[in-house]
């Protein structure tokens, strides 16, 4: 009898320390650094304010920066767009967009880097090609790389088949096509255009030397799409 009385208790009583351990607490415990216990997310442009109270952080790194959050990029890293060749606005945003764009970088037939640098430039793409395409384009440009010849992969063409332009590459390398995906993440801007360039002069033999003026003429979305993918050529 004794045994039984013991064991209901005990049952009694952890029962009760479970319940209330999951129950509301009416006097919470101490929390130690609580920025790291409740975090505060921060939008990259709001006004920099103290977490726990509403007066202005004085954080001399937000001070300078006008009390925003947003910060210089830390030193060493590379720009994205280091080259200042790139909208990222004039990206398309649809089916129709897209097309329309890929039409338009048809006509362009040089990039915007500075033609002073074109062997550089090309000499560049050819590195990056081998490194970043060839898995699938080849280093032939014939579309049987090391992926396709193992057949898991398909379809890959051959540039010396393809009508294209160092615009259509670039503009393919920035946003896809069909089974091919977008380089964009892989290849900064200007290297997008240093792909397309080499692409052209090893495969076409032409329209690989820059032209500034002749893609800003073609239309914005065109402009803007840096082909970084020799898939959709």
């Amino acid at each position: 009898m004794k045994k039984n009385v013991l064991k209901i208790t005990a049952v009694l009583g952890l029962a009760t320390v479970l319940l209330n351990s999951c129950g509301p607490k009416e006097n919470t415990p101490l929390v130690y650094f609580p920025d790291m216990y409740f975090p505060v997310a921060y939008d990259p442009l709001m006004k920099a304010q103290d977490a726990y109270s509403d007066h202005e952080n004085e954080i001399p790194a937000f001070v300078k920066n006008s009390f925003a959050t947003g910060l210089a990029p830390v030193e060493g890293s590379v720009a994205q767009n280091k080259d200042g060749v790139f909208e990222e606005s004039l990206l398309p945003k649809n089916a129709d967009e897209y097309n329309a764009g890929y039409d338009a970088s048809k006509k362009i037939a040089g990039s915007p880097l500075n033609p002073a640098n074109a062997a550089k430039d090309i000499e560049r793409g050819k590195f990056l090609f081998e490194r970043t395409c060839s898995a699938c384009h080849g280093v032939g440009g014939d579309g049987q790389g090391p992926i396709v010849q193992s057949g898991a992969y398909s379809g890959v063409p051959n540039y010396a088949d393809r009508e294209i332009t160092v615009g259509s590459v670039h503009y393919v390398l920035t946003n896809g096509r069909n089974a091919m995906g977008s380089y964009a993440g892989q290849l900064s801007a200007g290297d997008r255009w240093r792909v397309a360039m080499y692409v052209m002069s090893a495969f076409k033999k032409g329209a690989a030397a820059p032209a500034a003026a002749t893609t800003a003429t073609a239309t914005p979305a065109a402009a803007a799409t840096e082909t970084t993918t020799e898939t959709k050529k």
